[in-house]
């Protein structure tokens, strides 16, 4: 299946907005219930088993209502792990007022070096072509102590037929365009292996997961001079 670059309505700066509150509700449901919350949670348990660390500051990426960190920090809480949490996103429309919530560009971060743990983002590296996904990926890791974390999507046909499937539970036309786009326009992980490969100060560490999506660890590796 190849992959097929098509502009989101919810990445539009024209977008109505009662349709994009309405789509964003669907993405919370849609990641709540089709693995979106699962994979970044086990992905942050990774991290507890690889550091031993149980307590991480966590900038997510393209946050949106920030959900996901919200609801995984909830439930990894009852494990003893704590996240304090930090949304951006492009847009101030998709953010909720928060005094935790920052509106900047993912490809110019405006933090120093080193400035959070974890770099995480879900349902955004498929948004980016695969030069900006590579800068995306040295952006996060210069921002991360530890590591960056990657929950999206994998293209396949079956993947196309399962959203085509559940047009029923989402309330936005928005989120039937959007989901059919985000499919066709997300990596492999073979892909995924090429555009962000390991050296150079990082290693990689890629999992399928819940129903066709992926999670990849970017180990930050500390360089010998």
């Amino acid at each position: 299946m190849k992959r097929v670059s098509r502009q989101e309505i919810l990445d539009s700066n024209d977008c109505p907005p009662d349709e994009r509150a309405a789509s964003l509700r669907d993405l919370n449901r849609i990641n709540r219930w089709f693995g979106g919350v699962t994979t970044t949670r086990e992905l942050i348990e990774r991290v507890v088993e690889k550091t031993g660390k149980r307590h991480f500051s966590i900038l997510e990426v393209a946050a949106g209502y920030g959900e996901v960190p919200k609801v995984a920090a909830r439930q990894l809480s009852r494990k003893g792990i704590t996240l304090d949490v930090t949304l951006l996103d492009r847009l101030r429309s998709h953010l909720l007022p928060s005094p935790h919530s920052v509106v900047a560009d993912a490809l110019a971060l405006p933090f120093p070096d080193n400035s959070f743990d974890l770099l995480s983002c879900s349902l955004f590296a498929h948004h980016l072509e695969p030069p900006d996904l590579k800068r995306f990926s040295a952006e996060a890791l210069r921002v991360s102590r530890v590591a960056v974390l990657i929950n999206d999507l994998i293209r396949s046909p079956i993947h196309l037929a399962l959203v085509y499937a559940g047009f029923p539970l989402m309330r936005s036309y928005i989120s039937r365009v959007d989901g059919v786009r985000s499919v066709r326009r997300a990596y492999t992980p073979e892909e995924m292996r090429q555009i962000i490969p390991a050296g150079d100060g990082r290693r990689v560490e890629l999992s399928r997961t819940f129903l066709y999506r992926m999670g990849v660890i970017v180990w930050r590796v500390q360089k010998i001079n």
